[in-house]
Parts: structure tokens; sequence; C-alpha cells
């Protein structure tokens, strides 16, 4: 980047968003650095986006298109290249407009009497939305395939722990760290799209999967949000979140709220609060001042978050262990003591608790009926109390 400035729009301009006098200090601006693309962080309808690049004579994308190109570079997985494509494609069908004469010139038509035929962007727009509906059914059935393997996980006795933040707060380096993987993890944004999953140990709990998920920012594109949404929705099966966030940004403020908005739209936030349990991960703790650090121990210590916080540094590992021995805690914690009486028939019930549960106590019994079954005492979480009657 060889330049970045604020413009000012008291009015915006239907067919180039910014003023005369604005357009041209761009285009000095470009002269002067030698610059070959021009980037708007904000949103370009087809129109603008095609006269800015006529009067600065330069390539012009704006801020979903950006976000597109570097989620395009990042997708290394089939199902990650089918979501950006869509997305692609998606934002690709709104620059169809009748700007260029090659979209202008019509095909013939078909039978005796001919007839006007189609244009060349009815024809393109066609081939897109063909293509946008194939790979729709694709995605279709990769969630259809993650709701599957989440079934999966949730008979088995592992809770699921989801690591979500703004894009580039380091979840990646905490998921490494966590789990001793080699998953991509760089100072760029969206470094990850791929969900990842690993296993760890935590205090109290033999197994747990730790899952790594794409990074969020603000004013995320809606054609990303639907295109990821089968990814995203590996959040929403967690037995906790952790919401890792990059307090050594001057915005982390800002991005919090970006992500709880992104929460709430999957439904896990809602009026009453969250409906999964979150803690909130304050990385890249080294960064920060002496002066900082003192500050913000007074904040937690103050109550002032809504949820358990703790300091960590994903780079040095330092506040790591107290971060596993918090998350142990979450998941064991609420557990209360319950007595079922289950007819020995019901073998599957019985294995159930066996497996995610911690029994107490467990002796020979009868029904009402007077079958032989099994009374057992068991320690269980609410939400597993939950998965257990709805079997």
């Amino acid at each position: 980047m060889v330049d970045a400035f604020i413009l000012p729009i008291r009015a915006v301009r239907p067919a180039t968003l910014f003023g005369e006098g604005q357009v041209e200090r761009i285009g000095v601006a470009c002269n002067q650095s030698d610059a070959e693309l021009v980037i708007v962080d904000g949103s370009l309808s087809a129109i603008q986006q095609r006269n800015l690049e006529e009067k600065l004579k330069r390539k012009v994308i704006d801020r979903t298109g950006l976000i597109l190109e570097i989620f395009g570079e990042r997708a290394a997985t089939a199902e990650g290249r089918l979501q950006v494509e869509l997305a692609h494609l998606d934002y690709q069908a709104g620059r169809l407009v009748r700007s260029w004469t090659h979209l202008e010139r019509q095909r013939g038509g078909f039978g005796f009497l001919g007839g006007p035929g189609e244009t060349q962007i009815e024809a393109d727009r066609r081939q897109i939305r063909g293509r946008m509906a194939r790979l729709r059914k694709e995605l279709e059935q990769v969630r259809r395939t993650r709701g599957l393997h989440r079934n999966r996980r949730q008979r088995a006795p592992w809770p699921v722990i989801a690591l979500v933040g703004y894009t580039n707060a380091g979840k990646s380096t905490l998921f490494n760290r966590l789990t001793g993987a080699d998953v991509m993890a760089e100072d760029l944004l969206f470094a990850t799209l791929d969900p990842t999953m690993r296993a760890i140990r935590l205090s109290g709990v033999e197994k747990a999967i730790l899952s790594d998920t794409v990074g969020f920012i603000s004013e995320l594109p809606t054609q990303l949000v639907a295109a990821f949404r089968a990814t995203l929705e590996e959040v929403t099966a967690a037995d906790v979140i952790v919401h890792v966030r990059d307090v050594s940004n001057p915005a982390t403020a800002d991005q919090k709220a970006e992500v709880e908005q992104i929460l709430a739209d999957l439904d896990v936030i809602g009026e009453g609060g969250s409906k999964i349990p979150i803690v909130e991960a304050w990385n890249k703790w080294d960064l920060l001042t002496a002066e900082e650090q003192a500050m913000r121990r007074d904040l937690i210590a103050a109550r002032i978050a809504e949820v358990p916080v703790v300091p960590i540094s994903a780079l040095t590992g330092a506040g790591v262990d107290a971060l596993l021995e918090q998350l142990g805690q979450m998941l064991t914690g609420g557990a209360q003591m319950l007595e079922f009486t289950i007819p020995l028939s019901d073998g599957q019930r019985i294995a159930w608790l066996h497996a995610h549960g911690d029994i107490l106590e467990e002796a020979e019994a009868e029904t009402a009926g007077g079958d032989p079954a099994l009374r057992i005492k068991v320690r269980l979480t609410q939400r597993e109390l939950g998965r257990f009657t709805a079997l």
C-alpha cells in the first residue's frame, strides 16, 4: 500500500460515490505514487465502480471485492473453494450491468420466426445462476455432512470448544499452542478459512475437541455470511466458546462488538445473554506495557465483563494453563447428582450415562413393572442432562 486517506462524503453521488474534486484528488494521489489499484473501504455499486475506473484509469475494487480476493487466496480445501466461489459469483451477478458493449450484443433466437434471442448479459447471468445453483447443492451436501459429524460428536463423550474472534486475533496461534498442531498461523487477514479440529486434555475432562474457525470482520459481506454458514454453524454446536481478543489492538472493543453481533446472527447470543458459555481470552497480553496490563487487571478484578476473562499470550504460552483450568471448570461446573432407574434392556441409555456422566454408584433394581433394571447415581451437567432426556 502506497497511500491511504479518508474522504468525508457530504452527499453520495450515484455515479461515482465521491464528488468531482475528491475523484480528482484520488487521481492525483495515484499518479504521484504510481498506484495501480484503488480500494474503497465501503460498498460500490457496479455503475460507481465502472465510472471510477474510467475516470482514474485504474482498477477499482470495494471492501467486498477485496475480502473476496483475500478469501480466494486463503481457501485451501475443496469446501473452502466452493464457499469462496459461491460468494464471488453472488457478488459478480450484481456487477453485470449494461456497461460494456460486449454484454449488449444479442444472440440469435430459435425457431422459424426467429425472434430477438437473448442478450449477452442475459446469457452471462443465466450461466452464473446455473453455476450458483450447483454450488449451493454441493454446499448443502457439505452442510448435511457437517450435521452428521456434529450429531456423531454429540453422541460421543467429548465436549466441543470453539475458538472465535476477529480476524488476526491469534486464534490459530492459540489452537497450535493448545493442540501441538501446525495450522497456518500468520499475521494475515483470514489466514484460517476452513475449520480444523483436534483433541486436547483438560482438568477433569479426559478429552475435549477444540475447533478453530474463520475469523470475523466488521461489515462482513452478506454473500460471505451465506456462503460460510455451514462453517460458522460449527460454533452453534459447541459446549464452550473461547472468544479470542487482541487486546493490543486499539479497536479491540469495536472488534468485540462485531464478533458478538455475528454470534447474535447465529442465534448463539439472545436477549437473555449467550446460550453457550463464553470465556474471553485476552490475547497478545505480552504486547501491552506494564501500565496497560495493570489497568486491564483492574478491569478484570472489577468484573466489568459478563463472562470470565483470562489474559494470555498464545505466542509465548503465558496464561494458557490458566485458560485450560478455566475451560475445565466451565465444562465440569454446574454438574448435579441425579439418580435414574433404567431397565437392563435399555442398553443405549445405560451406555450413554457411562460415556458422558460421572458414575457415582450403581445397584441392581427393578422397574415399576418388576423388570430387572439398574439404579444409577450419576453427576451430569445441565447440557448433558438435556442430551440424555432427548434420547
